[in-house]
């Protein structure tokens, strides 16, 4: 089987109602992305981090995979496929997808604010101020933060390395080090860009721009990958 290495971003996950803080100029859901997303806010206001993050908790359950989720877990058929998300939702999984793996931490997570190697599934609960690790310490989200180094991005550049065919779904690639990755995809490898806005990729590689959504754009992703098999 072929590898086949998908990058997805927001605009994976926009069409099953999770925004992304772009849409409102740097809000997030009417807060500060700043104040939310970066550790000094997190030093400043503890009870409103977690506050957000225990409302976006809520608001995934809530959520479900879209089409595009599902023709991408049915890709699995036919290529050996990873995913790499900077989305911190778990739709992926949720709809089938087995090898996702997330650049910017996981919503559903906890990690300790004393060993970053403690980290704890608590699916859709809330943390609260006293939620502590085995070892006292405040729990905070698994989330990277702004600032923050990106503990899995050498694991993503080794399989971007190793694709056979990249495809880009939703993603502005203006987030490093995440829009440094296709820099990492072999010159001879097809590239897809699946988005609705123009993606600059400036790389040097074969690109094939599907200007739609993610749903209808993984459809016609299948119909091409599936051809280009036959």
């Amino acid at each position: 089987m072929k590898h086949l290495v998908v990058l997805t971003g927001a605009g994976m996950s926009a069409e099953s109602g999770i925004k992304t803080f772009r849409d409102s100029g740097g809000l997030w859901e009417e807060y500060d992305v700043m104040e939310v997303a970066s550790y000094e806010g997190w030093l400043r206001n503890k009870e409103l981090v977690l506050k957000f993050y225990n409302e976006r908790r809520r608001q995934l359950e809530k959520c479900e995979p879209n089409e595009g989720h599902k023709g991408l877990a049915k890709l699995q058929e036919h290529f050996d496929m990873d995913i790499i998300t900077q989305n911190v939702d778990n739709l992926h999984e949720r709809a089938g997808s087995k090898k996702v793996l997330h650049l910017h931490g996981e919503l559903t997570k906890a990690r300790s604010t004393a060993d970053e190697n403690y980290i704890a599934d608590i699916g859709y609960r809330d943390i609260l101020p006293g939620d502590c690790c085995p070892r006292g310490a405040q729990l905070r989200p698994h989330i990277v933060w702004f600032g923050e180094p990106v503990p899995m991005i050498e694991e993503a550049a080794m399989l971007c390395s190793k694709s056979d065919i990249f495809c880009i779904i939703g993603t502005s690639l203006n987030v490093y080090p995440a829009a440094g990755l296709i820099h990492h995809v072999p010159l001879h490898v097809p590239v897809f860009v699946i988005d609705p806005n123009p993606v600059p990729v400036a790389s040097g590689h074969r690109v094939e721009f599907i200007r739609t959504g993610a749903s209808e754009g993984v459809r016609r992703l299948t119909e091409k990958l599936l051809s280009m098999k036959q």
